[in-house]
C-alpha cells in the first residue's frame, strides 16, 4: 500500500487523514513518494512540479498548528509497517525509524500519536512485540525509536527513515546541532535507502532548514523535495482569528509561526570564524601570575534548572584575556559552589567581583561570608553582549579552547524589537551560561565598574 492509500482507506487511516482538512497533506506526500498528486496544490506548496519518482528528503517549513507532529507519526508508522526491510537485515539486525524531537515533551508527545496510530487499528497492534517508553519493537523486524536532539545517540543504528521533528529548534548545550545529527544519519541511512523528512516550523535564516530551503526551494532536484505552507493550507480547521490576532500582537514572530516565513528581524550575533580567531588553540586556564590584576565575573544560579558560571580575566596590552572559567551544571548545592567559587576568585587575588542584581541578596550574603566583595550590575546582559561584540571583532580577546563557549557564543542572536531597538540573547531552548560570565568579565577589565548585569 502507498501512502495515500494508508490515509485514506477507511479500514487503516481513512478517518483520521483521508478528509478534506488533510488535503494538502495528501498532496504533498503523494508527489514526495512519486505518486500521482493534485499538481495545483503541490506546485502552490513546493514552487516546482511533482517529482517522476519518489525523493529521498522531504524539508517542510510549516506554520504552527500545521499537523507536523501527527505527520510525523504517520509517516513513522509508514515506514515501519508497510515496507519489507528483511532481505537487506543482516541476521539480528533490526531496521530503525527514528523520530527525533526538540526535547523530552516533544518526543513523549510524538510517541503518543505513534502509539495511537498502532493500537488504532487491530492488524497494526499485532504488530508490537514490545512497547517500550521510548521505543516500539515491531514483528517485522523493525523498531520505531523517539530520540531528542543529539548526534551522539544515533551512531550503530540501521536506519530506515529519519523523521526531524521541529529541527529549527533543537538545541544541546546552548548550540543547534542539526548539521551534527545528519552528518551522523546519512551513513546509518545508506543500507536501506533511508528517507528522511525534515518538518519545522522556520526561525532564523540560519541552520540546516533554511540553507536547505534557501538552496532547493522551487528547484527541480530528484533527490531533495522542499515545501513551504502557511498554517490554514496545512490544517484549514484552525480558527482562523487565532492567526489574526497572533499577527496584531506579534508580526514578526506570527509570520514565522503561522505563516511559516523565516525571520528577518533575528541575525547571527557572531560568526564561527571570529570566535574561532579569538580562541587559543590548547589552552585551558592560565595559572595566577603575581604581577596582573585579575577581575572576576559570577552568574549565580538557583541550582535546579541554570549553571553557575563565573570567570577571570585580565589585561595583556591591548588584549583582554580570559584566564580561567567554572561551570557547575545542575542540580548542585549553590552554597557548596558558592564555596568553591571563592576559593577559586581567592587563587587570583581577587576579593572584588561582579554579578547578576536580580539574584538578590543571597550572591552577596554567601561571597561575603568567604571574604569576596559582591557587587550587582547595573546594566541588561544583551548591553553586555554589544560591548563585547567589538571587542571580538577587532580581536583583542583572547578566549579559551571550550566547545561550551563556541556553541553558546555562535547561539547568540540579535533580534531587533518592533520599536527598532536590538536585543541580543540565546535562542529559544537554548542556554548562554558560560558565555554570561565571559562577557561579563570582559567588560569589567575594560573599564566599566557598575554596569554589569546578567538576568537569565
Amino acid at each position: 500500500m502507498n501512502i495515500v492509500d494508508v490515509m485514506t482507506d477507511p479500514a487503516l487511516f481513512g478517518n483520521q487523514f483521508g478528509g478534506r482538512s488533510w488535503s494538502a497533506w495528501r498532496s504533498l506526500l503523494a508527489g514526495f513518494y512519486g505518486l500521482k498528486t493534485n499538481a495545483k496544490k503541490f506546485e502552490q506548496l513546493t514552487h516546482r512540479k511533482p517529482p517522476k519518482q519518489a525523493a529521498e528528503e522531504l524539508w517542510l517549513a510549516v506554520g504552527r498548528r500545521g499537523g507536523k507532529t501527527q505527520a510525523a507519526a504517520l509517516l513513522a508508522v509508514y515506514e515501519a509497517c508497510f515496507n519489507d526491510y528483511t532481505d537487506r537485515l543482516s541476521p539480528g539486525e533490526v531496521a530503525t525509524v527514528f523520530v527525533i524531537a526538540a526535547d523530552r515533551k516533544q518526543a513523549r508527545s510524538a510517541m503518543r500519536y505513534i502509539r495511537g496510530l498502532l493500537q488504532s487499528n487491530p492488524m497494526l497492534e499485532k504488530m508490537i512485540v514490545k512497547d517500550g517508553e521510548e521505543v516500539i519493537e515491531l514483528s517485522n523486524r523493525t523498531a520505531i525509536e523517539i530520540m531528542t536532539a543529539s548526534h551522539k545517540s544515533i551512531r550503530g543504528y540501521t536506519v530506515a527513515a529519519a523523521i526531524c521533528d521541529e529541527i529549527a529548534f533543537w538545541s544541546a548545550d546552548g548550540a543547534n546541532p542539526d548539521k551534527e545529527i545528519l552528518s551522523a544519519l546519512r551513513p546509518s541511512m545508506a543500507t536501506l535507502g533511508g528517507k528522511l523528512f525534515a518538518l519545522s516550523s522556520p526561525y532564523a535564516r540560519k541552520g540546516i532548514l533554511w540553507e536547505t530551503y534557501r538552496k532547493h526551494f522551487g528547484k527541480d532536484s530528484k533527490r531533495i523535495l522542499v515545501a513551504q505552507a502557511p498554517t490554514l493550507t496545512m490544517n484549514p480547521t484552525l480558527p482562523k482569528h487565532v492567526v489574526e490576532q497572533a499577527l496584531e500582537e506579534d508580526p514578526s514572530a506570527a509570520k514565522a509561526e503561522y505563516l511559516a516565513e523565516f525571520r528577518t528581524d533575528v541575525e547571527t550575533y557572531v560568526s564561527q570564524e571570529i570566535v574561532d580567531a579569538c580562541t587559543i588553540p590548547g589552552r585551558v586556564e592560565l595559572p595566577p601570575i603575581k604581577e596582573k590584576r585579575y577581575f572576576g565575573f559570577v552568574d549565580p544560579s538557583g541550582g535546579s534548572k541554570d549553571a553557575m558560571t563565573c570567570a577571570i580575566a585580565h589585561k595583556e596590552n591591548d588584549l583582554t584575556v580570559i584566564d580561567a572559567y567554572r561551570v557547575v551544571k545542575p542540580p548542585f548545592s549553590p552554597e557548596s559552589v558558592v564555596e568553591e567559587f571563592a576559593d577559586f576568585f581567592k587563587s587570583y587575588r581577587v576579593r572584588t567581583i561582579t554579578g547578576d542584581r536580580y539574584a538578590g541578596e543571597w550572591p552577596r550574603e554567601q561571597f561575603s561570608k568567604r571574604g569576596i566583595k559582591y557587587e550587582p550590575s547595573a546594566a541588561p546582559k544583551s548591553d553586555l553582549y554589544r560591548d563585547m561584540l567589538p571587542l571580538l571583532n577587532s580581536r583583542r580577546v583572547e578566549l579559551p579552547d571550550c566547545d561550551q563557549l563556541r556553541r553558546e557564543l555562535t547561539g547568540l542572536e540579535r533580534r531587533t524589537a518592533r520599536g527598532g531597538k536590538d536585543s541580543i540573547d540565546h535562542a529559544p531552548g537554548a542556554h548562554d551560561d558560560l558565555v554570561n560570565s565571559i562577557a561579563g568579565v570582559i567588560v569589567a577589565v575594560n573599564g566599566r565598574r557598575t554596569d554589569f548585569i546578567f538576568s537569565c
